[in-house]
């Protein structure tokens, strides 16, 4: 079969392959959103298959099987790991139009030089090189982030974790990739969830706090964020299925959470208040300690309520919240905030792309020096980090905003193998920007347009998180 991966992959001119090979290829990643293991760094976990590596954990790729009409035994089931990835042969071989039949290939190219597309008929071949591959060079966690050089990567994890993992990580100097954690809160923010006052017992156990009040609560919080800047900390992260913005006197707050640790259920109102309360005590702390602000928002989890059942959370069953006002309770918490000149640098993502043009018309109402966009729109999220998607993202950006001040890509991944995707959108940038340049849109000054893609692949992100 022909090659699919070929040198002018998604570069539709000789300016863009130009653009490409001198100035975004081979630059360092700064991977700042991910959801690698650390554990699996710290002991240099070694792969003896791709299915593992592959389709461990992988929704992204559950769906689209299940879309396909593959068996749950091959997808999250029973079956042996080459079944699985036949399976998987099977599904990608024919997914016209998805990204992750290019990510597929970049994969299989970058990380074993298989450069023809994988499908049902060469699956058998694929699986013996590769397996043959993985064995006889040792490809561990840390093999896969030094051939990406990959400089930082920012995990994401819970206020309640030890850290150890990282902890290994910088002591051993097991990797030239710095391995940061990113403090996520959501539990501790999610007051109508089920699992909430078993969650803030462990909080009150790990903080070694007696938590009875919502001010108790603040406190174990900014405890754990004290533990987690000891490790390196510089970024938090928020996920929402909606922005919350309601406020309350500290009275009725403390009923509040009285009201739930006794075992009540709660309206609507009072759980937004209460949620309202911690975003924005987190955020002043944020902004205290010079931490970047992340807000993921517009996700609705687990729609199917027996796929979640039987598998749990994170396993392709989420969906594009869609038809909500994120940006009205956004732009009154940024205001609050504002007011107190207690601000923090923020990244905002939302999961539906309607609003883009949004986005980048509020974060212009709150930039302020000396910060080059400090307020940022986040890369293209989750359903939106294809093809099309990522070229909205960015133009949506360029019409509205700072274009050079953009931060750049991530994986949000919980694969070794996704940092082609950072590939993937430094191809498809170098295309966009050569394409305004043939079309007279922007001047051909390669000094100009060098320091933009240099900006946007890696330095802009180097100098926010600082």
């Amino acid at each position: 079969m022909t090659d699919f991966i070929k040198d002018d992959f998604l570069l539709h001119s000789d300016r863009a392959r130009d653009l490409y090979d001198n100035i975004a290829r081979d630059l360092p990643i700064i991977d700042y959103h991910c959801h690698l293991d650390p554990k699996q760094i710290a002991q240099d976990v070694r792969f003896t298959n791709i299915a593992d590596i592959w389709l461990s954990g992988d929704h992204y790729k559950w769906r689209l099987m299940r879309a396909a009409g593959i068996e749950e035994r091959y997808i999250t089931g029973d079956a042996s790991p080459k079944e699985k990835f036949t399976a998987w042969a099977k599904t990608i071989g024919m997914a016209w139009g998805n990204p992750l039949y290019h990510w597929t290939a970049l994969e299989l190219a970058r990380y074993f030089d298989i450069f023809e597309p994988l499908n049902e008929s060469n699956a058998e071949e694929i699986w013996d090189k590769t397996s043959r591959i993985l064995t006889e060079n040792n490809m561990t966690a840390t093999w896969f982030l030094e051939r990406s050089d990959v400089e930082l990567l920012c995990t994401t994890d819970d206020p309640v974790d030890d850290l150890k993992w990282h902890k290994k990580i910088a002591d051993s100097g097991i990797t030239k990739t710095r391995v940061l954690p990113t403090f996520r809160p959501d539990r501790a923010v999610e007051i109508g969830k089920d699992d909430f006052p078993s969650y803030i017992e462990r909080l009150s156990a790990v903080s070694g706090m007696d938590i009875r009040t919502i001010d108790d609560v603040k406190a174990a919080i900014s405890s754990r964020m004290d533990h987690f800047a000891e490790h390196g900390c510089k970024l938090s992260d928020h996920g929402l299925e909606r922005i919350p913005y309601r406020r309350s006197s500290s009275d009725v707050l403390t009923d509040i959470f009285a009201k739930r640790m006794n075992g009540s259920a709660l309206t609507d109102e009072e759980i937004e208040a209460y949620k309202t309360e911690l975003i924005l005590f987190c955020a002043k702390e944020y902004n205290r300690r010079g931490w970047t602000m992340q807000m993921h928002f517009g996700c609705r989890r687990n729609n199917n309520a027996s796929l979640f059942a039987s598998l749990g959370a994170d396993v392709g069953g989420d969906t594009i919240a869609g038809s909500n006002d994120f940006i009205t309770s956004l732009a009154q918490l940024m205001s609050e905030l504002s007011e107190m000149h207690a601000l923090p640098k923020m990244i905002l993502y939302s999961l539906d792309p309607t609003y883009n043009a949004q986005i980048d018309t509020l974060i212009g109402c709150f930039q302020e020096g000396p910060d080059v966009m400090k307020i940022q729109h986040g890369s293209a999220w989750w359903f939106n980090d294809n093809l099309q998607g990522i070229k909205d993202q960015m133009k949506h950006l360029a019409l509205q905003s700072y274009f050079p001040g953009f931060i750049g890509m991530l994986t949000d991944s919980r694969s070794f193998l996704s940092y082609p995707r950072h590939e993937y959108f430094r191809r498809i940038l170098c295309d966009m920007i050569a394409e305004s340049v043939e079309r007279g849109e922007f001047p051909d000054d390669k000094k100009t347009i060098t320091k933009i893609i240099r900006n946007i692949c890696h330095d802009n992100a180097a100098s926010y998180f600082n």
